[in-house]
């Protein structure tokens, strides 16, 4: 997808961070304080079809967890993207996915919800696992999916 923008939390170890920048030079980083991430979210030129959020989440070994919903400041926001439909894409390739309509108070989730307002709700937040965890070949497979 030429027009989207694919984004990940830095760290040299966080592998949000390190499958974003995969799809470089079309990625951001983000600052890992609630305070940071909003003004790097501000930041980031609206011109982008569709955002690509990758959090991490520790409790994920070998599946990835598509988010429905975000909550920021008690206000529920929705992703409007296909996200059924990208569900149906990770199996194709191997990897386990999920949706889910939880969310939480992690840092991922406030991204997520001022990404999904900057982006009128084209936005998803893909969680996937920590580097232990992670599959470096998923990369290539992701790349097949998202694009």
């Amino acid at each position: 997808m030429p027009n989207s923008l694919f984004i990940g939390f830095k760290g040299k170890n966080n592998s949000s961070g390190i499958l974003a920048n995969s799809f470089s030079p079309q990625s951001y980083l983000l600052t890992n304080s609630f305070e940071g991430l909003k003004k790097d979210i501000e930041k980031i030129p609206s011109g982008y079809e569709k955002a690509y959020l990758f959090g991490v989440d520790k409790n994920l070994q070998d599946s990835f967890r598509i988010e429905r919903f975000a909550e920021t400041g008690g206000v529920l926001r929705a992703s409007v993207l296909d996200l059924e439909g990208l569900a149906k894409q990770f199996p194709l390739y191997g990897i386990n996915a999920e949706l889910s309509a939880a969310t939480t108070k992690y840092l991922c989730n406030a991204a997520y919800g001022h990404l999904i307002e900057k982006f009128n709700g084209n936005a998803v937040l893909i969680h996937i696992p920590t580097i232990k965890h992670f599959d470096q070949a998923w990369i290539s497979d992701i790349k097949q999916i998202l694009y």
